[in-house]
């Protein structure tokens, strides 16, 4: 049997993002609404053991872990992108966007942090120069993003899905060229309505992504025919009520570093195990208390933490005390492999 336990004390408002740090995999960041990061010991005692809260001067869209684990970087509805000492505490603004700012990515093996921002921008920091950044000019609101091991996939509003190449972003975060930074890719999400999340294979193969409208799909790097051919959408997180099909949004996915597998996680509190190859579901787990805002695996695969905050789907004004929790799943070694070949 796995091990499942909520987190003793968890944020007061809506959960952004849980981030595993890469190489203690008990080590967890999260980010909220209530305008501080979160970070904890997930198995330093029973229930986790909250180590430090950093608060900030707005909600905290997204987190993720630096150059080591006692780096992190944020950023929020302040549209600033910060860095955070973790041992000190100390945090410093690299740069400051026009819009909140959502999302944040760092690629250790191109030493560059990746800021995503409703102004349609992405600020690309070379960390060996901090402070310096280069602007690139998105064609619409940035939703999702996420990298492997080579690529950058953004996830756009008007349905854009472009993917650039690390090393090409990395050499622009150094040089800041006059001219467009090249895209490797431009395409058209396969998904009729809003993309929610994109996720990135760990082979560097491909990505999912998932919608507002209860689907989820699956797609290849290679742009040959014959791999193109291949890409897929089906539909999730859906429930029967009242003889209708009630739809909901597919909040976030999340790939298995190990296995390669996926989770998807909905605003019906579900989340599932898919195998992307094979194109079945693999497990589904129990219905947790209300809306899936986020879920992340640990690298080495051992731990799936899932954020769970009340949204829009659950019918809610207010949030009541309790309804906001971080859950940690201790995975068995098959619970998410794939079907064997």
């Amino acid at each position: 049997m796995s091990a499942q336990f909520e987190l003793a004390q968890n944020p007061s408002d809506v959960i952004s993002a849980v981030k595993f740090a890469p190489e203690t995999s008990t080590r967890l960041l999260v980010s909220s609404w209530d305008n501080n990061v979160y970070l904890y010991d997930t198995h330093a005692e029973p229930g986790g053991k909250l180590l430090e809260k950093f608060e900030h001067r707005a909600p905290v869209l997204d987190v993720c872990f630096g150059r080591d684990e006692n780096e992190a970087f944020s950023c929020g509805l302040d549209w600033e992108v910060r860095r955070i000492d973790l041992s000190s505490g100390d945090q410093t603004i690299l740069s400051t966007h026009d819009k909140p700012a959502n999302h944040v990515l760092f690629s250790a093996a191109h030493n560059l942090l990746i800021s995503s921002s409703w102004d349609s921008t992405l600020h690309l920091h070379d960390l060996s120069t901090p402070g310096d950044f280069y602007t690139l000019t998105l064609p619409s609101k940035p939703f999702s993003m996420s990298i492997s091991p080579t690529k950058l996939v953004v996830a756009m509003a008007s349905r854009h899905v472009f993917i650039y190449e690390l090393d090409v972003l990395a050499k622009a975060a150094v040089e800041s060229p006059a001219g467009e930074v090249p895209t490797w890719q431009r395409r058209e999400s396969s998904m009729k309505y809003m993309t929610r999340a994109v996720a990135c294979m760990p082979n560097d193969a491909g990505y999912a992504s998932s919608s507002i409208e209860g689907r989820v799909a699956v797609e290849w790097f290679d742009p040959s025919e014959e791999s193109q051919a291949r890409k897929y959408a089906f539909k999730c997180h859906r429930q029967a009520q009242d003889g209708q099909d009630v739809v909901y949004p597919v909040h976030i996915v999340a790939f298995h570093p190990v296995h390669g597998t996926f989770a998807s996680g909905g605003g019906d509190g579900i989340v599932a195990l898919w195998d992307a190859a094979a194109k079945r579901r693999i497990r589904q787990y129990q219905r947790f208390p209300s809306s899936i805002a986020t879920a992340a695996f640990s690298d080495d695969g051992k731990y799936l933490a899932v954020g769970v905050s009340p949204a829009i789907e659950d019918g809610q004004d207010d949030i009541a005390d309790g309804a906001i929790k971080v859950f940690i799943r201790e995975l068995t070694e098959t619970e998410a492999q794939g079907k064997k070949k």
